[in-house]
């Protein structure tokens, strides 16, 4: 009986992932690389300020989809992550942004 790589019922439903020796999918997310600490644009830049009435500074802190990105991901303190939350619902209440993304 020849083995098939098409055919995942004989694997038992597991596709092929790369495992490290222990069993773990977790190998992808091991070591690896330097990522730097961000920064909040808003602290670091005085310039940059924060206005809900600016569009394209709102656009940048909204996905494609229209969900606010988390501050993980954006690198904005929590005071600052705060006052923009405040200030993408005020903008969206004004319909400067919308509530989800437009198209497909």
């Amino acid at each position: 009986m020849a083995f098939k790589r098409d055919d995942k019922s004989d694997m038992g439903g597991r596709d092929d992932r790369s495992f490290d020796k222990d069993g773990d999918d977790r190998g992808s997310r091991r070591g690896g690389g330097f990522s730097r600490k961000k920064v909040c644009r808003f602290c670091s830049d005085s310039e940059f300020v924060m206005d809900y009435k600016d569009i394209r500074m709102m656009q940048s802190f909204v996905s494609e989809h229209g969900k606010i990105v988390p501050r993980r991901i954006s690198g904005n303190c929590a005071m600052h992550q705060r006052k923009l939350t405040s200030f993408v619902k005020r903008a969206r209440n004004l319909a400067l942004v919308g509530y989800v993304s437009s198209g497909s």
